[in-house]
């Protein structure tokens, strides 16, 4: 194992107000080259906590990637926090200072001496190419410890880590492969989960890892194995899928990094169907579920927020009297809004959410958290109950993550 940490600097992370993004695209980055990242910390812009960070890593770390404080101002203070560290002095690197006036040049703007001190950095460290920005990662060597000091600014941090860190830290270091095989599931709870694979979870070899990762109505089952025969990992965990598939093979709905989403849409081109969704608590969020994905035009035709029974009854066609006399969050709501806007958008297939989102509205009997989900087709209309949260973004997620499964299961049977 090649044990790597990851360090961002900031002290906007620290308030909340920028969400660190880059420690997860830099942890998928060391993983899929076999590196095993042990650590994610986030520390202020403060000299001595920046000195006792480095000197811990040091200690425990082969490779430790820290993100933040290059910029040219002086809040901005890794460069000499690093300089003081390994006792060093500053030099001008002239090849970063050509880089940043040619990049100044090629947009059309003037360089101010501020920018140019981006080019100086310590004199123990070897400069990285930024293509995308002004400061240069850093470079450092300590008693078989590697230090990378990058940008926080995260598209310029990945594409330097894809273009320059990566190949090199795979010249100092030959890592272990390590391989992950995922199973997705939903509907089906993370402990009701394990105690269907218990018995096959219990004889794994010793060399494969499982963790549950549950996550909005969904458990991500992740096996994973190291080694440096790939081929042969795979083959292993490969086996070990198909032995559990039969355990809870209807709760499955895809595999890696597939998506219930994407899997509905492939099954409705496979099919060659075609969608329409009534949304009334979902509020047109399963709508954009669909469409924020390339290819939806090819089986969605649109959607409904019917968000007000006079939309309901006016565009839906459903009967006043269904409203007065069961209420819009309703089995016989939810079927005329699947029906309906089959009908009126001419589809295949017909969705609709009808609910008490929250965090008002709720009464004894239809609490918050009450929805009906309810799917239409030529030969059918169906309707399910779910009592979910308080929460109301929560109950959005969750009911969405409900027709989907619903559509699939409908899909699957045709």
């Amino acid at each position: 194992m090649i044990p790597a940490y990851i360090v961002a600097i900031g002290d906007e992370l620290l308030y909340g107000q920028t969400l660190n993004t880059n420690a997860h695209s830099l942890s998928k980055m060391l993983t899929d080259v076999g590196f095993k990242v042990v650590k994610h910390i986030s520390i202020a812009d403060e000299r001595q906590v920046i000195l006792d960070t480095v000197e811990e890593m040091s200690k425990v770390a082969k490779i430790v990637l820290i993100t933040g404080g290059l910029g040219p101002t002086k809040d901005d203070i890794t460069k000499k926090t690093f300089a003081e560290y390994f006792n060093v002095g500053m030099r001008r690197d002239e090849e970063v200072l050509k880089h940043i006036e040619n990049l100044f040049s090629s947009r059309g703007r003037e360089m101010t001496e501020l920018n140019q001190t981006q080019a100086d950095v310590p004199t123990n460290c070897k400069t990285i190419p930024n293509a995308l920005g002004t400061a240069p990662a850093m470079w450092f060597e300590k008693e078989g410890c590697i230090f990378i000091s990058m940008p926080g600014v995260p598209f310029e941090t990945e594409n330097i880590m894809e273009k320059e860190v990566i190949p090199r830290l795979l010249e100092f270091f030959k890592p272990p492969f390590i391989v992950h095989k995922k199973i997705q599931t939903i509907s089906i709870p993370e402990s009701i989960l394990a105690q269907k694979i218990e018995d096959w979870e219990n004889n794994l070899p010793s060399d494969i890892h499982l963790a549950y990762l549950p996550h909005l109505g969904k458990v991500t089952l992740r096996l994973t194995c190291e080694g440096d025969d790939k081929e042969k990992i795979e083959t292993e965990l490969n086996a070990q899928v198909q032995k559990v598939l039969p355990l809870i093979e209807k709760y499955v709905y895809g595999f890696d990094d597939e998506t219930i989403e994407g899997k509905v849409a492939d099954l409705l081109k496979e099919k060659n169907l075609t969608l329409g969704i009534a949304e009334s608590c979902t509020g047109g969020y399963t709508a954009r579920t669909f469409t924020q994905h390339e290819g939806a035009s090819k089986f969605f035709e649109g959607g409904i927020i019917a968000y007000s029974n006079d939309v309901k009854i006016k565009v839906l066609g459903v009967k006043l009297d269904t409203i007065v006399k069961y209420g819009a969050v309703s089995e016989q709501t939810a079927l005329e809004m699947a029906e309906g806007v089959r009908k009126l958008l001419g589809t295949k297939i017909g969705i609709a959410t009808t609910g008490v989102a929250g965090t008002g509205g709720g009464t004894p009997e239809k609490p918050v958290g009450t929805v009906w989900i309810a799917y239409s087709d030529e030969n059918e209309t169906v309707a399910k109950t779910y009592q979910l949260t308080k929460n109301r973004n929560l109950n959005i997620q969750l009911t969405t993550n409900a027709v989907l499964n619903l559509l699939r299961k409908k899909m699957i049977e045709m």
